[in-house]
């Protein structure tokens, strides 16, 4: 507990520490500065604190453990077991995004949506999607220089990594509640959400209630996309649910099968399955949650 209470307190988005392995992970999809900035101060304060710890060759901080050539042949030995079992799971992404452990089956396609934004007449964004980001720095790289206030770390690695001023990483990770945690931070703000064409979310209406001047634009959209052969889902598998719309793509496609296992990205989502589909909601808003979430299933 010592440990975990240290690295939260640090307020890591690319680091996260995972208690079972005692190992301080980092997320191997970025490599940059800010990455390089985190690894610095994890090793300072552990250091400050005269608690042991180690590198592992991919950048990752082991704990109070060893760090031997047995040590590390073991650990060899277990990642290779754990990718083999985890690989036997099937479980289903239903898009073309690469996750460890995870199949695909593409049932949508997301397409930007350029438009015409005087973003210097707003004094803070609101991201809720890493797809917004995207599409923004598709089209106006002046996003940049504006506050950025994201839903998760996933968002925020993004926003840092494509070197924009980010602001605030909701602790909550669900759409209403980060509603919450922001109003009274953009009080006397002009406010731009910026999301996808479909949305769910009260968030900006709970704003408004909260006398927050917030405006949104749509800048993408998430577009069925039919699949060019057919497809077989063993028994037992875990399907991971995005957004309502992946419900609705998948139930296009596939007969439900009472076998199946719905993990669903938040809350949000979880509240459009039909009343036969019990969801599992993942930890976090993000599809590597989901897929973490999907293994601790047997």
């Amino acid at each position: 507990m010592k440990i975990k209470k240290l690295i939260d307190s640090l307020n890591l988005i690319y680091y996260e520490y995972d208690p079972k392995s005692n190992i301080i992970k980092l997320d191997q999809n970025y490599c940059n500065s800010h990455t390089q900035r985190e690894f610095t101060k994890i090793t300072y304060y552990l250091s400050k604190k005269h608690i042991q710890f180690d590198v592992l060759p991919d950048r990752s901080i082991i704990v109070n453990g060893k760090n031997s050539i047995m040590s590390r042949i073991k650990r060899a030995i277990d990642s290779v077991a754990e990718n083999f079992k985890n690989n036997r799971k099937n479980i289903f992404v239903l898009s073309n995004k690469k996750v460890k452990w995870a199949k695909n089956i593409p049932l949508f396609e997301i397409k930007f949506i350029p438009k015409e934004i005087k973003l210097e007449e707003y004094d803070a964004l609101i991201f809720t999607s890493k797809n917004a980001i995207q599409s923004i720095n598709s089209f106006n790289k002046s996003w940049k220089k504006i506050p950025s206030y994201v839903i998760s770390p996933q968002s925020a690695k993004l926003v840092r990594s494509l070197n924009g001023n980010l602001e605030f990483v909701g602790k909550e990770k669900h759409g209403d509640k980060f509603a919450l945690e922001i109003a009274e931070e953009l009080k006397g703000k002009r406010v731009l959400y910026l999301r996808g064409e479909k949305t769910v979310s009260k968030l900006v209406d709970i704003l408004r209630d909260l006398e927050v001047n917030c405006e949104e634009i749509s800048i993408y959209e998430n577009n069925f996309k039919k699949l060019e052969k057919k497809v077989k889902i063993p028994k037992g598998s875990k399907i991971i649910f995005s957004s309502p719309s992946t419900i609705e793509y998948f139930l296009k496609n596939f007969e439900w099968d009472n076998s199946f296992h719905a993990i669903s990205i938040g809350q949000t989502t979880a509240k459009h399955f039909p009343k036969n589909i019990k969801p599992l909601i993942a930890d976090d808003t993000s599809i590597e949650a989901c897929v973490k979430k999907a293994i601790e299933i047997e």
